[in-house]
Order: C-alpha cells, then structure tokens, then sequence
C-alpha cells in the first residue's frame, strides 16, 4: 500500500467519525426527551446517504458531461454501484469512499435545524432527494473535472471559484437547507426562546465538538495536496482557526452575557472549522488566526437573527454553518494568497466575483430543492411529529428512551 493511500483511507474514517460526533455534539444540545431522535437523524444519514453514493452518486449523478444538462447533472446509471470502478486498479474506490464521508456528514448537518420536531422516516425521504439533487451533482461543480465553479464557466468568467474542502456544497449548501426546513416546520411548541433553549448535556457537546476538531484534519487534508508543505500548512490553519474562533465567540459572549459559556466554546470551534474549510490550503497562518476569530464572534452574534427574524433553526446550522461557509469563502476574494490571488494580494476583482456568484447559486438552489421537497413532503406523509407527541417528547414515540434511569 503506498503512502498517500494509506493517509487518504485514515482520513476517510476520520471524516466518517464525524458524523457520531455531530450526533454527540447536536444530541447534547437538545431537550433529553429527543435526544435519541436528534442522533437518528444522523445516523440516519450514515446509513442511506453511504448507500446511495455507492450506487448513483459518485460515479452516476456526481460525474458530469460536456452537455447542456450532463454539465450539471450526470447520469444515475452510469456505472451503477460501481460495476465499472471496482475493476480499476488503482485508489479509485479509496477515493470513492472519501468523497461519501463528505456526502454522509453534509446532510447530517442539516438536520440540527429540526430538532426536537422531525419524524425519521419522512426526514430520510427528504435526505435521500436532497443529496440526490444538490450534494452528488454540486461536489461535481465544486471539484470535479468539467465543474462550472472549479473551472470559472458561465457567470464566473473564466475564473474559477476557491474552496478547498467545501464551504459552498458542504457548509452553505446544509446552511441554505437548514434554513428551507425551519420555514417549512416552523416554530417548535416548546423551546423557542433563549431560557427554554437550554442544553441537556454540556459535556456531551464537548465531546461531540472534540470529535469534529480531530475529524475536519482529515476533511481538509485527505484531498490531494501538492507539496508536503501545502498539505502542512493545511493541517496547521485546520488546528489554529478554529482555536481562535473559539476566542472570538467567548470574547462576544462575556461582554454580552457576562461569562463564557462551554456550550459557546463548543461552538466557536466549529464555526471556526466551518470558516477554514475553503480557505485551509490558500491564506497563511496568520490570516487563519484573524478569519478565525472573526468568524467566531461574527457567528455568535449570527445565531440570535433566528430570535429577530422568527424562524426557528434549532442548533444553529444557519447562524454557524450558513455564515461561517459564506465569511470563509468571500474572504478568499480578498486574501488568497496561494494557487489564486485575492484583493490584498494584487489579484483583481474577478477572483472576488467568481467566491461570490458561485455561493449565492449555491445557497440558492440548495435553498429552492430543500423547500420544495421539504413542503411535499409536510403536505404528503407529514415531516412534522404530531403536536401532542412533540410536547411529551419524540424519542419515546419514535425510537424508544434515551435516558431510562427510573429502570436502573
């Protein structure tokens, strides 16, 4: 086995190990009563949306053409489940299999956005369209040979959009969806104010954000760098962003609330992972302290929009993983140094464009298929618990309990 496939499998199970942590991290931040549920819907993921990049995704949907269509969707049975690819005798699956871990955790993501309010089944409908429609084909145009956004085409004018790991299909593509299925759901009956919003478990978040923290050094290394010293300079924005978001959210959080808070820590440092994923091979390391901790005070103040504006995301998604992926991606327009250059680096505006345009299309069509999908099915079998089961708590109708410590 040579070296480099070696470290693209290790990274592959450490991006899979992301999503248990996700589901430590969203499940510890839930009322107990749906705690189990919270994590299903991750594991849910895991399950289905692992099944389908095996059969249509990867090689089918997620692999474009020279077509006015095939450009941005690829055909589903195109070397259904990998009839072709298996033959290959090289790290064709290896790679396969890391881009599923990216396709796994990107719908996983989504899902904090209906906590405490969701039915399982209808919701893996949901992600099994979503990934269909959106993920399989956008990875394609964010990395894939061909992509609109990867190569410049169309409105990006021949420049092509930076993002190393995935800001746009990854963070704002979940953050767009997010925030479609809060509208669709609407408000929980209980739990929409910042004292009902509590917590259940504070040291079930850390552990969640702990698991995500040594989990995104794979997510943003296992892509193939140049240079030994590229792929170090990954590791290393990958370690320090998120610590200064970390930071920079408990700095907003003392002078606003008086104390920094675990739960606030927990998330500084994912809004601190989310905001070096496309810029983690192109800034250097002092550029990742000060995007770091700009993303993590910037996203503090984010997630309280839900408050103003009315719609109820759960765990945050938008104000996190919406904002910290859109700061991330347009800063590359200003202070992308390597392999592009931004703004302050002597680039021209075309750079800056192309970070732009590419995310809100993104943002857009990920917004309109969540929506869309997301209201047939609220129409049709019903997304939503029913409003008696929602206040007693979900997990005992759905999945059974979480905490059945009156038994021990």
């Amino acid at each position: 086995m040579s070296t480099d496939l070696a470290w693209l499998l290790l990274c592959t199970a450490l991006v899979i190990f992301m999503t248990p942590g996700l589901a430590f991290f969203y499940g510890g931040l839930v009322k107990s009563k749906s705690v189990v549920s919270m994590m299903m819907l991750s594991f849910g993921s895991l399950g289905l949306i692992t099944v389908l990049w095996v059969l249509y995704g990867a090689t089918g949907i997620g692999t474009l053409g020279d077509g006015p269509i095939s450009q941005f969707f690829g055909n589903p049975f195109q070397d259904f489940a990998l009839t072709e690819a298996v033959q290959a005798d090289d790290d064709t699956l290896g790679g396969i299999a890391f881009g599923a871990s990216f396709a796994i955790i990107t719908v996983a993501l989504i899902s904090g956005a209906i906590a405490d309010r969701a039915r399982f089944f209808p919701w893996l409908l949901f992600a099994g369209i979503w990934a269909t429609l959106v993920y399989f084909p956008g990875q394609a145009w964010v990395w894939g040979d061909g992509g609109w956004i990867i190569e410049g085409k169309g409105i990006l004018n021949g420049v092509g959009a930076l993002d190393w790991a995935g800001g746009t299909i990854v963070h704002q593509a979940s953050g767009a969806a997010a925030l479609a299925l809060a509208l669709v759901l609407g408000k929980r009956k209980v739990g929409f104010s910042k004292e009902e919003s509590a917590p259940h478990n504070v040291p079930l978040v850390l552990i969640g954000a702990s698991i995500l923290w040594f989990g995104w050094f794979g997510f943003n290394t296992g892509a193939h760098a140049d240079t030994e010293a590229q792929t170090s300079l990954i590791f290393l924005n990958t370690l320090i962003a998120p610590a200064a978001a970390m930071l920079g959210w408990l700095v907003v959080e003392h002078f606003r609330e008086g104390k920094a808070t675990a739960v606030g820590a927990a998330s500084g440092i994912v809004a601190g992972l989310v905001v070096i994923t496309p810029a983690c091979a192109h800034i250097d390391p002092w550029v990742a302290i000060v995007l770091g901790a700009l993303a993590g005070a910037v996203c503090a103040v984010a997630i309280d929009l839900k408050f103003k504006l009315g719609f109820d995301d759960t765990l945050d998604v938008v104000g996190i993983h919406l904002v910290a992926g859109f700061l991330g991606c347009i800063a590359l327009g200003f202070v992308a140094k390597y392999d592009a250059e931004g703004l302050f680096y002597g680039g021209g505006f075309g750079q800056l464009w192309s970070q732009f345009a590419s995310s809100i299309v993104v943002i857009a069509w990920a917004f309109g298929v969540a929506f869309v999908v997301g209201t047939l099915i609220e129409k049709t079998i019903g997304l939503r618990a029913k409003e008696e089961d929602e206040i007693a708590g979900i997990d005992l109708v759905l999945h059974g309990e979480g905490y059945a410590l009156n038994n021990q």
